[in-house]
């Protein structure tokens, strides 16, 4: 039987709604009541003023989207939510979905993952993201010992930061032109650095500020034969980089890091659902929380998500169901 829901639609460039959806599970899916959901602020910045190219329309699809590029658009991918209909092993369980904001809405069974003992709704709410943080560190093959650089500690920088940061021996600095960025390093066992004060000669560095300046910092950083992974994604904006003094002799590796591919040495052996349980897990630790920057009601969401998204203070921001 189909339910009345409502889901948040942007309708136009730096327009937003909430519109009635029907919420009706077929057979194979489950129906969640959403406890809260997370705003990717950078990717949905983007969504928002409709910076996604067109030729980006079909890969940056989000799993459960409805609409199409560039508007009227349902986009998110970050809902926790507690199941009320489907199989008996899974109602009344809290789970993680990659669903644009609604507060029901019906998915396939095999989308919902549980949301391990010990992760509150809030944090499992981090999952989206730190999906994408684990995905970089893998990219970046940072190894025990490393001296690491993060380059833009917003929420996926800082999250990979952390990540990196829990492997024996490495030693993690965030670099940022937020002095105040440095509180939030050191909650997450992390050193901090204005960009003109950051240490050099790093064996790897993850740039995630998504700008041009940051890119360069992040080349700048880098030690002989180093790997530079860019996590940022700058939409339909061109970037002018700089590639010439010691670029070339310093034989630098600049890769890309995107959540939509596994690395290729894991590919035989994971799969992105095993990928967004290990992120979960991850979760468990409490330091995790000092992401989460702020809530939001969901029926004011239209109102406040331009002022969220042009926040530069924004980190996880949350939408909460009541």
């Amino acid at each position: 039987m189909a339910t009345d829901a409502r889901a948040f639609w942007i309708e136009a460039a730096g327009q937003g709604a909430l519109r009635p959806a029907a919420v009706a599970p077929g057979p194979g899916d489950v129906a969640i009541a959403t406890q809260v959901s997370a705003i990717s602020r950078g990717t949905e910045a983007l969504v928002f003023r409709g910076g996604v190219p067109a030729s980006e329309w079909a890969r940056m699809r989000a799993p459960l989207q409805d609409g199409d590029f560039p508007f009227p658009v349902k986009y998110g991918y970050a809902a926790v939510g507690e199941v009320t209909v489907g199989p008996p092993a899974l109602i009344g369980r809290m789970v993680f979905v990659l669903h644009p904001h609604q507060d029901r809405f019906a998915a396939p069974a095999a989308m919902a993952v549980p949301v391990p003992p010990g992760v509150p709704p809030r944090r499992a709410a981090l999952a989206a993201n730190a999906e994408t943080a684990l995905n970089v560190v893998w990219d970046a093959a940072i190894g025990p010992g490393d001296r690491v650089a993060v380059v833009g500690a917003g929420v996926v920088g800082a999250l990979a930061g952390w990540i990196a940061g829990r492997i024996p021996g490495t030693e993690v600095t965030f670099v940022d032109v937020n002095p105040a960025r440095a509180a939030l390093a050191a909650a997450l066992g992390c050193g901090f650095a204005v960009p003109g004060e950051a240490p050099g000669a790093c064996d790897a560095v993850i740039h995630a500020s998504a700008s041009a300046e940051g890119l360069g910092t992040a080349l700048r950083l880098a030690g002989t034969e180093a790997t530079v992974v860019e996590a940022s994604w700058y939409g339909d904006r061109p970037v002018t980089l700089g590639l010439g003094a010691a670029f070339h002799s310093r034989r630098l590796r600049l890769i890309a890091s995107q959540v939509g591919e596994l690395p290729p040495l894991r590919r035989p052996r994971w799969t992105h659902r095993r990928r967004l349980e290990a992120a979960l897990a991850l979760l468990a630790d409490p330091a995790a929380d000092t992401l989460l920057s702020g809530e939001t009601a969901f029926a004011d969401l239209p109102r406040r998500y331009g002022e969220i998204l042009a926040d530069p203070d924004t980190l996880c921001h949350l939408v909460r169901y009541d």
